[in-house]
């Protein structure tokens, strides 16, 4: 079931203290998995609470915008998956110009073992953190020894011969390379948003559509064209086929997200929906007519069904 995730809160008293892990978890793919996953074992193990520290927005849109990367997972999107995960708790800061100058000793203290009561902290091995990235995994155990609190490194997971990380699979969908990202990131790569009002074209072509508005210029979209796709909503779930990006049949040069929901006729307007990005079907094109657009439409809805069928996505 989905829905908009609700916001964060500040951490209860944590009288057994926390194992804890920091980052920007951006995509919070199967390396991210990994670290939560051994997170949550080890406070398991020693009675404790398992706590991610995060940060919104991503630290580079910050300290250096022109270098921030587009997101993997937009805030409700990460709020949604870390939902899922065994976590006890999740703290959202805020980064800021304050946040951002803290040294790693500074943060260590004022937020780790004074705000999550850390007793160990577990991290994967290329962390950086504090002023500049200046604090790395030998900083960490020299402030671990002298002020009594344990870390361990994660190894990366690789699918195949690479690590799995946050700046391949951002290369991966930018490529339209979607069947790399989904088994880096352990799910298929997806958009999350609230179904908004349309042209209604779709009706007069007799593919109704749903249409996301409120998509964050920073979430990073595959290329453009036609998709096989699945949608789910709060109590529903099916397959569909999606238009990313303009129309240009109808001399309308915006980029939307306009998804056509196979076996399904209700409305969804206001409700909170997950696409997922199947299979690219074909690129965005001009027809000659409505007519001819209205065709392609058709061999589009049969060549999806096809692709869904043989994934096993949609029955």
């Amino acid at each position: 079931m989905i829905d908009r995730p609700p916001a964060s809160a500040l951490l209860p008293p944590l009288p057994r203290g926390s194992t804890v892990t920091v980052g920007s978890f951006d995509g919070v793919h199967r390396g991210h998995q990994a670290v939560l996953q051994e997170i949550a074992r080890r406070a398991g193990d020693a009675g404790r609470s398992s706590v991610l520290v995060t940060f919104e927005p991503h630290p580079l849109e910050v300290v250096n915008p022109q270098a921030a990367p587009p997101l993997l997972t937009t805030g409700p999107e990460r709020r949604e998956i870390l939902a899922q995960t065994p976590l006890d708790y999740v703290l959202f800061l805020r980064f800021d110009r304050r946040l951002a100058a803290l040294s790693p000793e500074e943060f260590v203290r004022g937020v780790l073992l004074e705000r999550c009561a850390m007793r160990e902290l577990v991290i994967g091995p290329d962390h950086g953190f504090g002023r500049g990235r200046s604090g790395d995994v030998e900083t960490l155990r020299r402030l671990g020894a002298s002020l009594r609190f344990d870390v361990d490194v994660v190894n990366d997971v690789n699918v195949g011969d690479q690590h799995v990380s946050s700046s391949r699979i951002r290369r991966a969908v930018a490529g339209g390379d979607l069947d790399t990202a989904a088994r880096m990131l352990g799910r298929p790569y997806s958009v999350s948003g609230v179904v908004g009002e349309g042209e209604r074209r779709g009706r007069t072509l007799g593919v109704p559509t749903i249409n996301l508005t409120d998509v964050p210029p920073q979430k990073l979209l595959p290329p453009d064209g036609v998709y096989a796709v699945q949608v789910e909503w709060r109590g529903g779930r099916t397959g569909g086929m999606m238009n990313q990006g303009p129309k240009p049949t109808f001399e309308d040069g915006r980029r939307t997200l306009e998804a056509h929901l196979f076996g399904f006729e209700g409305e969804l307007y206001g409700e909170w929906v997950r696409i997922e990005w199947v299979e690219h079907l074909r690129d965005v094109r001009r027809f000659a007519s409505v007519e001819q657009l209205r065709q392609q439409l058709e061999r589009d809805r049969g060549r999806a069904l096809a692709v869904l069928s043989a994934r096993q996505e949609y029955n």
